[in-house]
């Protein structure tokens, strides 16, 4: 078992070439059809259950899909694909595999989704596309750590802000977009224009992960590691002890960032579930699902949404330059505060153009969070260890939202007085706390462990966390 206090040099030189940013960007393009798929669960899913008669109290626990198989599918998946090789085919590769079987999960799930007529055919195909999201996930971080030498995963897991940003931003764009071309709906069922937006959905979501696929190639593994893929014993109880392993041995200043993740996640989940309602009650006095008001909060939900992710891929790349002046730790503990002061004001705000200002900081929050806390942590892990440490990561990020929708309903319809706004500004507080307690994390050091080499690749030394 690793030791994952002190760094020790292994006997490992890995040559990974540097990548231009054009390579860089089509390497993450798969992101953007993924996190179309997340855009519409954050803006369209609980509108969906709405429409279908659910009661606001009852939104969390319908959300339950997302905690669970994220908390059960990425760590195992994770383990997996960092002893995968497969040799030959379309499917060749260690990570490739998984995202492609995700992503074309993610396509034939949000082609169904608006035919569904039922809250519990929602919520079971809402367990099945994110299955298929998780599966994509966690592979394609991996992918990124895999492929990029040290002194580029900056760009890269920011690249994924960047993306993550832009797709999020179409999906919630085009339910305003159809609704505009197909006008408002019946006062029961699913409007029309739901269906495009989800069947857009679809087609970007499989074909975005295949020109990334087909662009980038991953790396051939050596014999030697070939050799111990080979030999290493699968089944899933051997990939749960993995996972129990590097749990144990995983570094303190990450065991300090699960605790950020707990406050941040469970005030984000808050924010999407909530988000729609405390439009329409704020702009149009109600809350009611079969109003026209609650339909034009939907929409106007998805310009919001759109707005302040809009902001993450406008400022994804230049987090990177203040994280390397201010330090990862700074710039991620003053993004989240700039969260708490816009969702404090977003309930106030009686225009949709002044929402849309409050909500830039949630944007610049949502580009950290998507990008910045990855910096610090593949510092903190073995490279051998990527993939399960992803999974990890996931599971402390899934772990909140599932407490979140256990514990929410109960205190949204008892302390919060069944008021979405009052949901959406105690979002805001819980980011803040989560800012003050990213001040507690010592951030590792940039690791000089790389020497270029004139070929135009570099030399990687591998070290331990």
């Amino acid at each position: 078992m690793n030791t994952a206090g002190a760094p020790t040099t292994s006997a490992v030189v890995r040559t990974k070439p540097i990548m231009t940013m054009p390579q860089i960007l089509l390497m993450n393009l798969g992101f953007f059809g993924i996190q179309y798929s997340f855009g519409m669960q954050q803006t369209a899913i609980n509108p969906i259950y709405t429409f279908l008669g659910a009661s606001h109290d009852q939104l969390p626990l319908l959300n339950l899909a997302g905690p669970v198989t994220g908390l059960l599918i990425q760590p195992i998946i994770g383990a997996l694909s960092d002893r995968t090789w497969v040799e030959k085919g379309f499917f060749r590769g260690r990570r490739r595999p998984f995202f492609l079987i995700g992503a074309i999960g993610c396509a034939i799930c949000l082609a169904l989704f608006p035919f569904v007529w039922a809250v519990w055919m929602a919520v079971l195909l809402l367990w099945l596309l994110d299955a298929s999201n998780n599966t994509a996930m966690e592979p394609y971080r991996a992918f990124i750590a895999d492929r990029l030498p040290p002194a580029q995963l900056g760009k890269g897991f920011l690249a994924q802000s960047f993306f993550t940003g832009l797709g999020i931003t179409l999906a919630n764009l085009s339910l305003m977009f159809f609704q505009g071309v197909f006008g408002l709906g019946q006062s029961v069922g699913i409007p029309l224009w739901v269906y495009p937006a989800f069947l857009l959905g679809s087609v970007c979501s499989i074909a975005t992960v295949l020109i990334s696929v087909l662009s980038t190639p991953e790396l051939e593994p050596t014999e030697k590691e070939l050799a111990e893929l080979r030999a290493s014993k699968g089944g899933p109880g051997h990939f749960i002890a993995e996972i129990k392993d590097a749990i144990v041995d995983m570094p303190v200043e990450m065991r300090k960032l699960a605790l950020v993740y707990l406050f941040q996640w469970y005030a984000m989940n808050i924010y999407w579930q909530y988000v729609s309602l405390s439009v329409s009650q704020s702009l149009y006095g109600t809350t009611d699902a079969r109003s026209e008001g609650y339909q034009l909060a939907v929409a106007n939900t998805g310009v919001i949404n759109g707005a302040y992710n809009i902001v993450t891929f406008c400022v994804a790349f230049g987090l990177v330059a203040l994280a390397r002046r201010l330090g990862a730790k700074w710039v991620h503990a003053i993004a989240l505060w700039c969260a708490t002061v816009g969702l404090l004001l977003f309930p106030q705000m009686p225009t949709l153009p002044l929402k849309v200002v409050a909500i830039v900081g949630l944007g610049i929050a949502w580009a950290s969070i998507m990008g910045v806390p990855y910096i610090m942590i593949v510092r903190m892990v073995p490279s051998t260890r990527y993939g399960v440490y992803m999974g990890i990561v996931n599971m402390m990020i899934v772990i909140p939202m599932l407490i979140q929708t256990l514990t929410f309903g109960a205190i949204y319809a008892n302390l919060l007085g069944g008021n979405p706004n009052n949901a959406i500004m105690a979002a805001g507080i819980l980011l803040g706390i989560a800012g003050l307690v990213m001040l507690w994390v010592k951030e590792p050091p940039i690791v000089r462990d790389i020497e270029p080499v004139g070929s135009g690749d570099e030399t990687v030394t591998t070290k331990g966390a």
